[in-house]
């Protein structure tokens, strides 16, 4: 059923449009509150304390590493490459000897099958390869929030899919995302589409869409590793996906090679020096410690494996598959080795769940009544905080603004943690209890 179908057949009421109006005031404020407190605090902070800055955007040392390699047949993994992006994304070359200095080199730590994407722009001016690429994010994210409603099944009328899209663009996770021009937007949209695909009956072009995905191995490996499983409870009729994954991923690798001979070996290494230079770690461990962090990382994995063999028999249109892919969404931001806030755009498909199963987590267990409240109110939190912010903007000094601008950012570890939770609680009895709910699909 297409979207637009599913709009028409829902009756709009007044309700809806209210919570349209709210939702277009929340995500201006949390765009004002950007403009106004958040990037005018950054711009002072790094002029008091020596902090470079150039034009940062996370799309700046892909796009440099296509161009050198594609132009003029260089290495984008090899440290002068590396210096020439700093130059670009700082303003100046990085210097150990400076302590304001920035932690992250910016190297080029992607697969090099991503300067195929970029190809076409190499041969441009950054500064409308830039311009154009926002515009992209704005817009591939708004239909990704689209097309988690159609894979969760959720009819909902036109002023609510616009309250979802405006509440998507309008969160911090995707302000950051989009001011940054992170390819994390790029690839969850991609995840959006894959999934979408699936529940469409369209196996080959998910497949196809997901190995174009893993530009960002890391982000994509869980939600590869549950659809796996789920193939494996009717590997008859749901092979499909999975060829057509390897053989554009094989493809992208070999012409990878074809361009860069033994890559593979270069990107890991680049992989591992970025992970010791920003000193990633996932946020349990942070939280928690490197040891209970990481012991609460194994029984949430353990869990959730479970979890998801259970349901491995079960229909692509089926709740537990929905479960199951917000689920592997929700926990992949909180197993990751960073704490880089965009990633929380995977959060989107969990929460857009919990909206839709409010009554029945309401009606359910004290607990998951509890958390529901919780969850509701962080997200709440730095929607409200950000618009204060913002409303205050224009009447307080930039000296006590200054003093509040994190305001908004003290519930960002709590926000996937809540959303995983409240998945899990939920959820308790049939993850650990229950035998599939049908037949294979």
């Amino acid at each position: 059923m297409k979207t637009r179908e599913m709009a028409a057949s829902t009756p709009v009421s007044l309700r809806d449009w209210i919570f349209l109006l709210l939702a277009i005031l929340f995500a201006v404020g949390t765009w004002a509150y950007a403009g106004r407190v958040l990037i005018p605090h950054q711009i002072s902070n790094s002029a008091a304390t020596g902090r470079p800055r150039g034009n940062l955007s996370d799309l700046y040392p892909r796009w440099i590493g296509a161009r050198e390699l594609l132009l003029h047949g260089r290495d984008p993994y090899r440290p002068d490459v590396t210096r020439e992006i700093q130059q670009g994304y700082y303003g100046r070359p990085l210097d150990a000897s400076r302590s304001g200095d920035p932690i992250d080199q910016q190297g080029f730590a992607y697969p090099v099958y991503v300067v195929f994407y970029l190809a076409p722009t190499v041969r441009l001016d950054f500064r409308v390869v830039q311009r154009a690429f926002r515009w992209i994010l704005v817009g591939i994210t708004a239909v990704s929030a689209l097309l988690w409603l159609r894979v969760l099944g959720w009819q909902v009328s036109v002023p609510a899919q616009a309250a979802a899209v405006a509440l998507t663009l309008g969160n911090l996770p995707v302000l950051q995302g989009l001011k940054l021009q992170q390819l994390t937007l790029l690839v969850v949209a991609m995840c959006a589409a894959a999934v979408a695909l699936l529940v469409a009956g369209r196996p080959l072009a998910a497949g196809m869409v997901l190995a174009l995905a893993t530009i960002k191995p890391q982000l994509v490996l869980p939600l590869l590793l549950w659809l796996m499983i789920w193939s494996l409870g009717d590997l008859r009729r749901r092979y499909r996906w999975v060829v057509a994954f390897f053989v554009v991923l094989i493809g992208l690798c070999a012409a990878s090679e074809l361009v860069l001979p033994h890559w593979i070996g270069r990107f890991g290494r680049a992989v591992s020096e970025y992970w010791q230079y920003t000193q990633a770690v996932p946020m349990l461990e942070v939280m928690l410690g490197k040891a209970f962090g990481g012991l609460v990382e194994v029984l949430l994995a353990g869990i959730t494996v479970l979890f998801c063999y259970r349901r491995r028999k079960l229909a692509v249109e089926s709740g537990a598959f929905q479960l199951s892919t917000c689920l592997v969404l929700a926990l992949t931001v909180i197993m990751v080795p960073t704490l880089s806030l965009y990633n929380q755009v995977l959060l989107v498909p969990g929460v857009l769940l919990i909206a839709r199963d409010r009554r029945a987590i309401w009606a359910g267990s004290l607990v998951g009544r509890g958390l529901l409240i919780v969850v509701a109110g962080l997200l709440a939190w730095q929607w409200l905080s950000a618009a204060a912010l913002a409303g205050l903007s224009f009447v307080l000094a930039r000296e006590t603004l200054e003093r509040a601008w994190v305001m908004p950012f003290w519930v960002v570890p709590q926000i996937p943690l809540g959303v995983a939770g409240l998945m899990l609680i939920h959820y308790y009895r049939s993850t650990f209890t229950a035998t599939a709910e049908a037949g294979p699909s």
